[in-house]
């Protein structure tokens, strides 16, 4: 779906590719026009049963959460509304990244282009018109325990709609009403169950698991091509990796990665020179690193399950049942099935940081590494290398094992017990996008340490992916001789890893990784 023109939103069919190219490439966004009309067809339903008859319904003529039971007046379901955007525009701390923001933007208006939450047609397109023309909102990152949805998080992204709250124009922070100025557009006047459609979803949880799929799906191939980096500088064996022996354990993750390392060493004559060698078997890091890392990518397939599923779902409470006339109150805005994705996808990520660092151990160690200088200097000593950054990686590992600890076994009651059962899922994703950084950094840290260590076995010559995977890195980092600062360029390649970069130079050379 994903296209050079605006990408057309149907509430159905967006891809996880798709939200990566609105929140980070800034593609334009519109409405497609079948949407437009199942809208206006469950706006009409919605009208029926605010001003019609007065049986209760949910956020239409009633309270929210222990205020069920409490009776609205017809002449007060607007105002009811734009007080609950303001009640529950109580975040605290940081803001969420800005990717994260226009990623829960998209995926806010696609919801509600189902047709199924009941929004106008002119609050949907006034939503959308914040994404295309630059105004992002002020979000903070805390308060949201993902159950009634991302109720705090949500409320802000509302709030510049109707003139309140505060969004960022062209890198100015700015409060509701200037913002909408800045961009020639006014203010919305919400009407029944306007707010509640705004803020009833798991838009941001969602948004984590999207962005944060595609970069673990970069993070499983450079963590394949960081491997293989090792394995050649290290003089290991490209035996563990042949396609008869995980063809014996089918599990589509291993046999990809396997073949991948085999891909990224054709033509090695590195390996080559020591084919005949006396070692008869590398280390587990080495060795079992398809088993490892391909536990990652089948982990990460059920990651994309769930949030490829997640991204065209109907998550607000009332839903308007348009075939049925009715809206009844449910609960698919619970973020149970998020919360786990995004603890399954941090843990997935961090394994691969895991034995990554073990790789970059051997790499720097003189009595693990076969031949290859102290901390892959030449002047010891004097010089301290690559000493400190195995440091550095041990210190992201160390990290990611706090962060992994499931913030989706966790539930604290909300809402006088009326919410007795949330999911956490926010802190699931807060912590998933920490663990993806510190993992993009481990690995960009193993590719420099065996860019470096490689180039000692000159004029022996890799195999013609890992080649290409060296002149990535050397593109970004030149050799380490007298030592030197290297956080930008750990940083410089970690960014490689997450923009694709890395990959694409690796692909261009052998060809699509699995």
């Amino acid at each position: 779906m994903a296209q050079a023109t605006a990408i057309r939103l149907t509430g159905d069919d967006l891809g996880i590719a798709d939200v990566w190219t609105v929140a980070v490439g800034r593609a334009a966004v519109e409405l497609s026009d079948r949407s437009r009309e199942r809208m206006r067809a469950a706006r009409a339903l919605v009208e029926r049963t605010a001003h019609g008859a007065r049986e209760h319904t949910y956020g239409v003529n009633t309270g929210f959460g222990r205020f069920v039971s409490r009776s609205i007046p017809e002449e007060l379901t607007g105002e009811l509304q734009l007080r609950l955007l303001r009640s529950h525009a109580c975040g605290v701390g940081d803001p969420y990244p800005d990717e994260i923001v226009r990623a829960a933007l998209v995926l806010r208006v696609n919801a509600l282009a189902k047709g199924t939450s009941g929004a106008t047609v002119e609050l949907v397109e006034a939503l959308l018109e914040l994404l295309n023309r630059g105004v992002l909102p002020y979000v903070p990152s805390r308060g949201s325990v993902g159950a009634s949805g991302d109720l705090a998080p949500l409320a802000h992204l509302a709030l510049p709609l109707i003139g309140e709250g505060s969004a960022w124009v062209d890198g100015q922070l700015l409060d509701g009403a200037d913002a909408l100025r800045a961009v020639g557009l006014e203010p919305m006047r919400l009407g029944a169950k306007e707010g509640l459609s705004l803020i009833n979803g798991t838009q941001f949880m969602a948004a984590f698991g999207a962005l944060g799929l595609v970069r673990a799906r970069r993070l499983a191939a450079a963590a394949d091509i960081a491997c293989a980096l090792s394995l050649e500088a290290l003089q290991g064996s490209r035996t563990s990796f042949i396609p008869q022996i995980h063809t014996l354990r089918p599990l589509r993750g291993q046999a990809d990665s396997a073949a991948n390392v085999l891909r990224l060493l054709e033509g090695s004559a590195i390996i080559e020179a020591h084919r005949w060698c006396d070692k008869v078997q590398d280390a587990y890091s080495l060795r079992c690193a398809p088993q490892v890392h391909g536990a990652s990518r089948d982990l990460l397939d059920y990651v994309d399950y769930t949030v490829s599923v997640e991204v065209n779902a109907a998550t607000d409470n009332p839903l308007v049942l348009l075939d049925d006339e009715v809206l009844v109150s449910n609960g698919n805005f619970h973020g149970q099935p998020l919360a786990f994705a995004l603890d399954a996808l941090a843990m997935a990520v961090s394994e691969l940081a895991n034995i990554s660092e073990r790789r970059i151990e051997r790499l720097v160690n003189p009595n693990l590494s076969d031949g290859l200088p102290a901390f892959l200097t030449t002047d010891g000593g004097l010089n301290s290398g690559f000493m400190i950054p195995q440091y550095v990686a041990a210190s992201l590992v160390s990290e990611n094992k706090s962060l992994c600890h499931p913030a989706s076994v966790d539930s604290i009651p909300t809402s006088a017990g009326q919410e007795d059962h949330v999911s956490m899922g926010n802190a699931s994703g807060l912590k998933a996008w920490q663990v993806l950084a510190n993992v993009e950094r481990a690995l960009a840290i193993e590719l420099l340490a065996g860019a470096q260590a490689v180039e000692f076995l000159a004029p022996l010559q890799p195999g013609a992916g890992v080649a290409a995977a060296r002149a990535h890195v050397r593109g970004i980092s030149p050799r380490l001789d007298d030592d030197r600062p290297l956080s930008a360029d750990i940083e410089g390649v970690a960014g490689s890893i997450r923009d694709g970069s890395l990959v694409a130079a690796v692909e261009a050379e052998i060809g699509e990784l699995a």
